[in-house]
């Protein structure tokens, strides 16, 4: 998934779920529970032992759900997410080695930003958005839309700190892509295994949004 597909599938979903998976036999039924509730797409973060296996079978057994890994550090980490299926990439901070390797191999990558040093390093690989994390501690859409000011050509998917009290407010923003979301899927539903609350989340969330 190159990074125009990936903005298109954001831009549809508008809420990105991040999930935290610790059990890989909970992978398939919370992305079935994503998609029936309208987010079929999934940033399992890569800092559980489970996540290159949960990456593999969503990746396998979901083909509607688009998966991806998130908290990607290093090329190691970037290079097992995607052999293991990962379609993006996305991290709390900006690598080198990391963009070189995802864009090396035609898979979308979002780095972590939150100041314009962040933004110009990741600007040197053309990319045409990046992620503002976290959010809602370096001030939230204030924030966000004096960076943008100073980057024009750039988008954002601001996560952290975004909820379903202020999601619209940023979405509202024409800068921003999507979010990314942890509400719609707690780690503590996915521990319990609350497919159907999850999926309540989910549309929820799209139905706000939509």
């Amino acid at each position: 998934m190159n990074q125009k597909e990936f903005m298109d599938a954001l831009a549809a979903t508008k809420v990105c779920p991040v999930v935290v998976i610790d059990d890989a036999n909970d992978a398939v039924p919370l992305a079935k529970a994503l998609e029936a509730g309208k987010l079929p797409m999934a940033e399992v973060t890569f800092r559980t032992d489970a996540a290159a296996e949960a990456i593999s079978r969503i990746a396998k057994e979901v083909p509607g759900v688009i998966v991806g890994a998130g908290t990607v550090l290093d090329r190691e980490q970037c290079a097992r997410a995607i052999n293991a299926g990962a379609q993006f990439i996305v991290a709390p901070s900006f690598s080198d080695e990391v963009a070189q390797y995802a864009i090396g191999h035609g898979v979308a990558y979002c780095p972590g930003t939150c100041t314009p040093t962040d933004i110009t390093a990741a600007l040197r690989y053309n990319l045409p958005m990046v992620k503002f994390f976290p959010a809602g501690a370096y001030g939230g859409l204030k924030t966000l839309k004096a960076l943008a000011s100073v980057f024009p050509q750039l988008k954002f998917m601001p996560t952290g700190g975004v909820n379903p009290e202020n999601v619209n407010e940023y979405l509202a923003f024409n800068k921003i892509v999507s979010v990314g979301g942890t509400w719609v899927c707690k780690k503590d539903l996915v521990d319990n295994k609350n497919w159907d609350e999850i999926t309540k989340l989910c549309q929820e969330a799209y139905d706000m949004t939509h």
